[in-house]
């Protein structure tokens, strides 16, 4: 096991990340980023010199062996991300360690369905599939009507979007936006202004931005309504 960087850890208030690969690498960085203590820990040498500098603490080790984990005092973290990706054997066998110390808080990358289903089963209340997730984001933001796009759980999304030409000018809550098209307008945003929570008697105006919450379907029929830049594009056609 090899230390390229000492420092002492506030176990209760940081985040160990197991894996240090493009994922778990930004997942750290942008934890330090955010002003968190980190604990990276990576089997593969040329990684954790690299990381050194870039984390509190970096380590090589093998945190398939559970006395390496406890060396670490991995057992005593609240948050530890799993991040490994090359191998879902090495996956399975660092989360099963981290479930047998009670470890309260993972976080695990899965790289396929199966694996996102075997870490569920063994209790991971956080399962992330980052590449299929990307994926999907992509697919929605090639159609050109949406400029962000973030899934949840159960087929609701988040979308940002032009607000639609019928909108413009009329107060939200006399949309009736749920009744007719199944969404909400949670938030807005007019060019070079900060955004704004939409209330019922918020008009959008010609160029803002939106947020539409629903299910994913309504969500995307909603971005497929006529809006002000596309208007604009027929009539200098």
């Amino acid at each position: 096991m090899r230390n390229s960087r000492q420092g002492t850890i506030r176990i209760q208030d940081a985040v160990c990340v197991i894996g240090l690969g493009r994922f778990g690498t930004a997942v750290a960085t942008e934890l330090m980023k955010d002003g968190v203590e980190v604990l990276g820990i990576d089997p593969d040498d040329h990684v954790v010199q690299a990381m050194d500098g870039s984390v509190t603490h970096v380590v090589r080790g093998d945190a398939t062996q559970e006395v390496t984990l406890r060396k670490l005092s991995v057992h005593e973290f609240e948050t530890v991300v799993v991040a490994i990706g090359g191998s879902i054997e090495a996956s399975i066998l660092v989360t099963g360690l981290l479930r047998k110390f009670g470890v309260p808080n993972i976080w695990a990358k899965a790289v396929s369905d199966q694996h996102a289903e075997i870490l569920k089963q063994l209790g991971v209340p956080h399962v992330v599939k980052p590449e299929t997730d990307m994926g999907r984001r992509t697919a929605h933001l090639l159609r050109g009507t949406l400029e962000e796009y973030v899934e949840f759980a159960g087929d609701f999304v988040i979308t940002q979007q032009l607000a639609p030409e019928f909108a413009i000018g009329t107060p939200i809550g006399e949309l009736r936006l749920r009744r007719n098209y199944g969404v909400h307008i949670t938030g807005m945003r007019h060019p070079g202004e900060p955004w704004q929570i939409a209330l019922p008697e918020t008009a959008l105006r010609r160029g803002d931005h939106i947020l539409v919450a629903g299910n994913r379907r309504n969500a995307d029929n909603f971005a497929r309504l006529p809006r002000t830049d596309d208007l604009d594009s027929e009539l200098d056609a």
